[in-house]
């Protein structure tokens, strides 16, 4: 028996932007028209003055911006530190400092319990991981590349299939939307800064990149802990010896694929098969 993703799908595609800065706003238009779901992870300590005037659209995001722009958005909000800080540089208080008042202030904020992160520059320490589980922390995303399509094996080290400038980008895409071998299913992760792509002036990198990923029915779109909270609901199936069985104990219902078949268990049904 081998999990599906959520409708019975053998792929997922998820997004993850970071730092909360006013090019978040042309990048969620972009998203929503195609459908596309993504995490944006959020410095609650660099938002910039209420009276700021912008000479120009660039930069952080007022408070009040970035609670019009993310709540009820449909996408997630996450973890990114109060300020920003290389999180294995500090100090074990100072680490929970950083990490438990960013949540507070995020869920306060716009209403939700937050359980997701990225790391500020992607990198982390065993120390700083072992923080973070106690912090309710479920994942956090580093930004090496894995080019893959695998789960992760380490949700606390999360490895993003690439950064929307990767070479690689556009070969990745087409290796994602081949069949799938039986059994098997694909992740797709993208990550990036917003802030990009004025930088750069690509922003047709990600219009590309979201109308030829976007509306595909077999493509379940999912914020990062969507999936973290399948995939871990997936993990709770209890199933008899025979596989006859199998029991749901989770609030979402769950697909599987066996012997050419792919089915559903229900939140909280037994099926017997």
């Amino acid at each position: 028996m081998y999990m599906k993703f959520k409708g019975g799908r053998d792929r997922a595609l998820t997004l993850s932007y970071d730092d909360g800065v006013v090019q978040d706003i042309r990048l969620m238009k972009i998203l929503d028209q195609y459908g596309l779901k993504c995490t944006f992870n959020l410095n609650s300590g660099c938002f910039i003055p209420e009276d700021t005037v912008r000479e120009r659209f660039y930069g952080k995001l007022k408070a009040s911006e970035a609670k019009e722009l993310y709540t009820d958005s449909g996408h997630e909000v996450a973890v990114h530190t109060v300020s920003h800080y290389r999180l294995e540089k500090l100090k074990t208080p100072e680490i929970i400092t950083e990490v438990m008042e960013d949540r507070a202030y995020l869920e306060k904020t716009f209403g939700t319990i937050v359980r997701g992160m990225a790391y500020p520059f992607g990198t982390y320490s065993d120390e700083v991981i072992e923080v973070l589980s106690k912090c309710g922390i479920a994942y956090s995303r580093i930004v090496k590349a894995t080019h893959s399509f695998k789960l992760p094996t380490n949700w606390l080290a999360l490895g993003p299939t690439c950064h929307h400038r990767d070479e690689k980008l556009w070969e990745l895409c087409d290796k994602f939307m081949e069949p799938c071998k039986i059994g098997n299913i694909k992740l797709f992760y993208l990550w990036g800064h917003s802030y990009e792509f004025d930088d750069k002036d690509n922003w047709d990198v990600i219009e590309r990149f979201a109308e030829r990923m976007g509306g595909h029915e077999e493509i379940w779109y999912a914020t990062n802990i969507e999936i973290y909270d399948y995939v871990k609901a997936y993990e709770q199936l209890e199933v008899s010896t025979d596989k006859k069985i199998i029991h749901n104990p989770t609030a979402i219902d769950l697909w599987a694929y066996e012997k050419g078949e792919t089915f559903c268990i229900k939140a909280g049904e037994t099926l017997y098969r």
